[in-house]
Order: C-alpha cells, then structure tokens, then sequence
C-alpha cells in the first residue's frame, strides 16, 4: 500500500467530509461508494464493517484513490495498542482513532508508534455522542460532559496525540484550548431536517464549522438517503458557505 501522509491538515470542502460506511459487509460498502458518484474522498470505516471485512475494505477504497478514517476506537493495554497502531499503518488508513480513557501510557505508546514513516494520524476519543449528563453519571463520572472532554483533550495532547473526536457542543472550547492546527473530528452531524436518532450532542455542518471542526463524520443523512451523492453535495455546499463566513469574519 501507498504510505499515507501525516500533514493531513483540510483545506477544501471535500477534505473536511468523512462519510461513515456504517454497513455490515463490504459489497454494501462499496455500492454505497459507487453510488457518491466521486462527491467524497474520506470514508470512515468503522467497527461493524471492519469485523466483517478486514484490511480488504481498507485496501480496495485506498487503491481507488480515497484516504480512509478508520475508527476502531483502541483501548487495551499500551503494547497491545502500539501494535494495533503499526497493524493500520501497515493497511493504510490515515486517520486512527482510539480512546483517550485508556490513560496517558497508552497514547504516548500509541503516538510513538505512529511515529514511523507512512503512519496514519491518531485521534483521541473523547466522550461519545451518544452520551449524556447522566449515561456519564451512570459510569461514575461526575463531570459534565464539556468538562471531561476537555479533561481528555489536554491528556491526549500533552501525549502526543495529533486531534481529538468530540461532538460539536464542545468544538468552541477545544479549538481555544489545543490551537488552530489541531485536528478536531465531529461525528453527530444532522443537516437541518434530519432525525436526531441515537445521537444526544449534535449539530449542522454549518454550526459545527463555524465552532472550529477540522472534519465532519456524517453517516445516515447520506447512507440513507434516497440519492446519497445528492445528499452529499448538499453538505459540501453547507461546508463552503461555512468556511466562507468564517473567512470573511476572520478578515
């Protein structure tokens, strides 16, 4: 496999969508891939799909010319998660995520072993989505979710991490926290009009930018709609006018 690049900073629409292949085997995968037409270049394979399928859906989307986004969210033992690290560097992803609860040893270990040539950039998780004030009280964790997903951001930073996963309610105060190079991923994504679902912290793509995300994970607004390259553009059209008023503000 080609090595991948670590300066992976976005500059144009297209770099700042990952679409989530959220589907249980690779032939689906890849019909969902044809489908876009060509709107995407980053896909998100996660654990449901890689279970199935393996490094053969991350080796089939790098030979047609896509960066993958492979979320496995690590978390084991520091070597076990090293070893991991060198495993998808080996299949090509360019992004790997793990879970920053795994503690400080971990990453540093995870970020010295993608350290080496052809490594994908890692980004910590912080607190799912899907949680809230009292999913979070229900594993003991008292603070609220703002407050530790700025807890684990400074952590995965201060161990070398390259950017953090986190929902858009805490993109503001991450980007003031880490500096504008740091890479911030945003899943929980819903174009206006879109089911909220299993999702609690949400936003729309043009929220979540103008808030400071680096790159936006959007899975069934697009896997699910009739026409997902449509549904695709449109929130690339979003992402533009986003990054436009920003530009203009910041002059």
């Amino acid at each position: 496999m080609p090595p991948t690049q670590k300066d992976l900073s976005p500059q144009t629409p297209k770099d700042r969508l990952a679409i989530a292949l959220d589907l249980p085997n690779e032939q689906e995968a890849m019909r969902l891939v044809d489908r876009l037409q060509g709107t995407c270049q980053w896909f998100k394979v996660g654990m449901e799909l890689y279970y199935a399928a393996g490094n053969s859906i991350v080796h089939q989307l790098r030979d047609r010319g896509f960066n993958v986004f492979l979320d496995l969210k690590l978390h084991d033992i520091p070597n076990t998660v090293a070893g991991a690290v060198r495993s998808a560097t080996q299949a090509g992803a360019s992004l790997l995520t793990i879970h920053a609860t795994g503690g400080a040893a971990m990453m540093s270990a995870a970020a010295e072993a993608a350290s080496a040539p052809g490594s994908p950039r890692l980004l910590a998780v912080t607190v799912l989505t899907s949680m809230d004030a009292n999913e979070l009280a229900g594993i003991g964790i008292t603070a609220s979710a703002a407050e530790q997903v700025l807890r684990l951001a400074r952590l995965a930073q201060d161990s070398g991490i390259d950017g953090m996963v986190c929902s858009a309610e805490e993109v503001a105060s991450l980007r003031k926290e880490t500096g504008p190079n740091t890479l911030l991923a945003i899943p929980g994504i819903r174009p206006t009009g879109s089911a909220v679902e299993d999702q609690r912290r949400i936003a729309t793509p043009a929220q979540a930018i103008a808030h400071g995300a680096s790159m936006l994970v959007v899975g069934r607004p697009v896997t699910r709609a009739a026409n997902p390259a449509e549904a695709a553009r449109a929130i690339l059209e979003e992402i533009e006018q986003a990054q436009l008023v920003c530009s203009k503000n910041k002059s």
